[in-house]
C-alpha cells in the first residue's frame, strides 16, 4: 500500500541558511525549481508582500502535495510541472527577463525516499522505477534489463563512484539472462553478492551508491544540472539576484563548484595579471559550502551530505 505523504514530517534541508542566503525582498519575484513538498517555498512565499514566488517540479504529486500548503501560507505564487532544464522555456512563457533569486534543492525529496513504490529506496521491496517525472519512458527497470555491459559499467562507475561497478554489471546481466530483474530487492541481492564479505560488513547499506548511478542515469541528473545552471545565472537579476544550490553528492557539487567559479572568478597569472575589462559579472556570496549544524544533523540525518552554494549577479 502507498504510503502517505505527511508534510509535519517533512523537513527542508539547510532551510535557514537558505532563506538568509537568498536575502529576500518582500516585493522580489523568486524561483523555486525543486519545489518537492514546499519547505523551502513556504519559507519564501511568508517573506512576500507584492511579490511572486514560481514553483517548479517534474514530480505532479509533489506539486498537488505543496498547493496545499502554500494556500494556507499566500496565493502568491505559481506552480509549474516541468524539468528545470526548461528554465528558459519556463521564464519566457512567464515573461519574466530576470528574476530576484532563484533555488535548488537537487537530488530526491524525503517523501520520493518513504514512498516505497517510487522505487528509489534501498530498504523498501518496490518495482525498479526511479522517475521523477512518472510520464516519462525510462525507467531504472529498462536500464537494468536491456543497457549493456559496458553501459552499466560506466553509470554505476560514474555516476555512483562504485568500487565494484564492474562485478555488479557482470551480475546483473547474468541474472537477467534468466530472468528480469523487477524489484528493488532483488536487485539489492544482485548487489550483495557482487561484493566480498569484508566490504557487506562495512557500515552502510551496500545497495547506495548502485541506486544513486540508476538514479542519475534514469533522469539524466548532471545533464540537466548543467544546462539548468547556466540559465539559472543568466536569469539573475543584475545587482542582487542570487542563486542557491543544495546538492547531496560530490558529482553534483562539482558541477556547481565549477560553474560558479567561471562565472565569477578571474584566473590570473605572473604574466597575465587580470584588467577592469575581465571583471566577471558575479560574486560568490560563500568561497567554501555551507554544510548542516550539529543541531540539524541530530533532527534530520539526511542533512549530513548537503552542501549550500550561493551566487550572486553583481
Amino acid at each position: 500500500m502507498k504510503k502517505k505523504t505527511n508534510m509535519g514530517k517533512h523537513i527542508p534541508v539547510l532551510l535557514n541558511e537558505t532563506i538568509t542566503g537568498l536575502n529576500i525582498k518582500p516585493d522580489g519575484i523568486y524561483l523555486d525549481l525543486t519545489l518537492g513538498r514546499g519547505g523551502h517555498s513556504g519559507e519564501i512565499l511568508k517573506r512576500l508582500t507584492t511579490g511572486h514566488l514560481y514553483c517548479v517540479d517534474q514530480d505532479q504529486e509533489a506539486i498537488n502535495e505543496s498547493e496545499k500548503y502554500l494556500k494556507t501560507i499566500s496565493d502568491k505564487f505559481t506552480l509549474i510541472h516541468r524539468n528545470f532544464c526548461y528554465l528558459k522555456e519556463i521564464l519566457a512563457e512567464q515573461n519574466l527577463d530576470y528574476v530576484d533569486g532563484i533555488l535548488m534543492d537537487l537530488g530526491v525529496s524525503s517523501p520520493q525516499f518513504d514512498e516505497g513504490d517510487r522505487g528509489f529506496s534501498y530498504r523498501e521491496d518496490a518495482p525498479l522505477d526511479m522517475r521523477m517525472d512518472q510520464s516519462q519512458k525510462l525507467s531504472a527497470y529498462e536500464i537494468v534489463n536491456s543497457y549493456s555491459l559496458d553501459e552499466l559499467f560506466r553509470i554505476l562507475r560514474d555516476y555512483g563512484e562504485e568500487k565494484y561497478a564492474y562485478s555488479i554489471a557482470k551480475n546483473i546481466v547474468k541474472t537477467r539472462s534468466q530472468s528480469p530483474i523487477k524489484t528493488t530487492f532483488e536487485l539489492v541481492e544482485v548487489i550483495k553478492k557482487s561484493k566480498p564479505a569484508k566490504e557487506l560488513a562495512k557500515i552502510g547499506h551496500p545497495g547506495k551508491q548502485t541506486f544513486q548511478a540508476l538514479r542519475i542515469a534514469v533522469n539524466d541528473e548532471l545533464n540537466v544540472l548543467t544546462v539548468a545552471l547556466k540559465e539559472a545565472l543568466k536569469a539573475l537579476r543584475p545587482n542582487g539576484g542570487r542563486l542557491a544550490v543544495i546538492t547531496f553528492h560530490s558529482l553534483e557539487d562539482r558541477i556547481v563548484k565549477n560553474i560558479f567559479k567561471d562565472a565569477s572568478v578571474v584566473e590570473g597569472n605572473r604574466y597575465d595579471i587580470p584588467t577592469s575589462s575581465d571583471v566577471k559579472e558575479y560574486q560568490l556570496v560563500n568561497r567554501k559550502p555551507i554544510v548542516a549544524s550539529d543541531l540539524e544533523l541530530n533532527e534530520n540525518h539526511r542533512a549530513a551530505s548537503a552542501k549550500l552554494r550561493i551566487i550572486e549577479r553583481k
